[in-house]
């Protein structure tokens, strides 16, 4: 069934509907700037990251390498030198985009990151693989050994060469582990046990850069430039993703307040907290967070706040929600949590925010839990009556969460709403209903203007991929469509 709640007129909401604010009103001229300077700080990564590999080859360049290619023997050391040095600089850019800091996380998202990262897994251990495999060649060339010989010569009389074995091994298993195939097989916690290998591995594979050969000889600025790139990696990670939040979750002092029922397998957690203001204007943002219960405090959940914290107290004091569907063990005892159960929290993250906007116009697409998150960008980010529309998508109407709230909210704030709800269609791939595909809607049908509007998208995988599909069908740009996966 498709249904519009609210009709496209800006004066059917001019009762009620609260004023913008200065800010949000200034916002609304930004969005294109905002655009603009984000794309430049994208370009700055990127030329960071390309700068970053080619200065790494420039080290072994610099110190004159080149010049000592002299056999065949020399020509194998120099370019398994010039594949470890590349691999390992690839490692660092990892960890980098995996170590959740702020700037990258609002340029290209925490997902695009993660995206990234994931994408430099496979050259890094190609490049690292090619390292031994030239070195042990050229070493045992020099020395008369076949290249089995030389390693085992390499492991025993050489110092720290053994722990770069140990890190080579590490680093096929993290590979091997995040292939998607091999993924499948397993449960996330063993999966995020054995990724976290990867810190093992760079640990291990250090000692030998700095002991053997003199590219990194001790009073060198190679030696020192290598050390800082090694050093502000290790920082970000530990500043990032421990110290800071610890900070967070004892600056917040985070407790359940309670737990109401939404629907049936799904819930609302509300929290109560303090200096929850500096957790206000977050949108569709999402945190990480640890009910720190028996059983459950080492199991982290990425959830998006579903409402805008409420104050009620000083020092930004106050209750924050989150809405929870069940959808496996974990989040299934999550609807049991205790009054009084202390919270720990990491974020926010990602780009399904104002942050994104790049159009006065916005087009906000829901189905099931994904609803929530669109419920609170709702609330807080900035539109005229008439320039927004919102399509929830749900098998029945009980499956659209919240959407009592999302209605209030789109009759104050002047926004078209479609409730799509319904069977989908069994001969075609398609986010839509059974009966308006029969009927001939398509996504242009409930946002004629979608083309010259941002569109915030969030559910299911394969139902996203559809509406995003149909998007490009309808001419918006790809930097117009903004689509969170949660992972992490």
């Amino acid at each position: 069934m498709n249904t519009q709640l609210l009709p496209a007129s800006p004066a059917a909401s001019s009762s009620g509907r609260p004023e913008l604010s200065t800010t949000k009103r200034a916002a609304r001229g930004w969005f294109a700037r905002q655009y603009r300077q984000r794309m430049l700080r994208t370009d700055l990564l990127t030329v960071i990251a390309w700068s970053s590999v080619a200065a790494a080859i420039a080290l072994w360049l610099a110190d004159g390498g080149a010049t000592n290619i002299s056999s065949p023997a020399s020509l194998f050391t120099a370019a398994g030198i010039v594949a470890g040095l590349a691999g390992m600089d690839l490692v660092l850019l990892m960890l980098l985009l995996a170590a959740r800091i702020p700037f990258i996380d609002r340029t290209i998202g925490h997902d695009r990151a993660l995206e990234f990262h994931g994408k430099l897994g496979k050259p890094s251990l190609y490049l690292l693989l090619t390292h031994g495999v030239l070195l042990a060649i050229g070493y045992g060339m020099a020395e008369g050994l076949d290249p089995f010989s030389e390693s085992i010569n390499l492991w025993v009389q050489v110092p720290d060469m053994w722990l770069a074995f140990v890190s080579m091994a590490l680093f096929i298993a993290v590979v091997v582990t995040s292939l998607v195939a091999v993924r499948r097989r397993f449960p996330y916690e063993f999966w995020y046990v054995v990724h976290l290998l990867t810190y093992a591995a760079v640990a291990t594979s250090i000692p030998h850069q700095f002991s053997v050969g003199g590219l990194f000889a001790a009073g060198t600025w190679q030696r020192w430039y290598w050390l800082a790139i090694c050093i502000y990696t290790g920082r970000a990670l530990v500043y990032f993703r421990i110290l800071e939040p610890v900070l967070a979750t004892a600056r917040h002092q985070l407790t359940v307040a309670r737990v109401e029922p939404v629907a049936p397998g799904v819930a609302n957690i509300v929290m109560r907290g303090r200096k929850l203001d500096q957790l206000a204007g977050t949108g569709g943002r999402f945190f990480i967070w640890r009910f720190l219960a028996p059983g459950m405090w080492w199991h982290p959940h990425p959830f998006s706040l579903s409402a805008e914290p409420v104050f009620n107290g000083p020092d930004g004091q106050g209750t924050l929600r989150v809405t929870v569907r069940n959808l496996g063990d974990g989040s299934a005892r999550l609807r049991r949590l205790r009054k009084g159960t202390k919270v720990a929290l990491e974020g926010p993250y990602g780009l399904l925010s104002t942050a994104a906007r790049t159009r006065n116009k916005v087009v906000m697409i829901g189905a099931g839990i994904g609803i929530t998150p669109l419920r609170a960008l709702l609330e807080t980010t900035p539109f005229a009556p008439g320039e927004a529309t919102v399509l929830l998508r749900g098998h029945t109407d009980q499956e659209l969460y919240l959407g009592r709230e999302i209605l209030d909210l789109c009759q104050a704030r002047g926004v078209r709403l479609f409730h799509l709800t319904g069977p989908r269609s069994r001969t075609t791939s398609t986010w839509l209903p059974e009966d308006a595909v029969r009927n001939g809607y398509s996504l242009i049908s409930y946002a004629p203007d979608i083309a010259d509007a941002d569109v915030y998208v969030c559910g299911p995988a394969a139902w996203a991929a559809n509406v995003i599909a149909d998007a490009g069908k309808a001419d918006v740009p790809e930097e117009q469509i903004h689509h969170e996966r949660f992972d992490w």
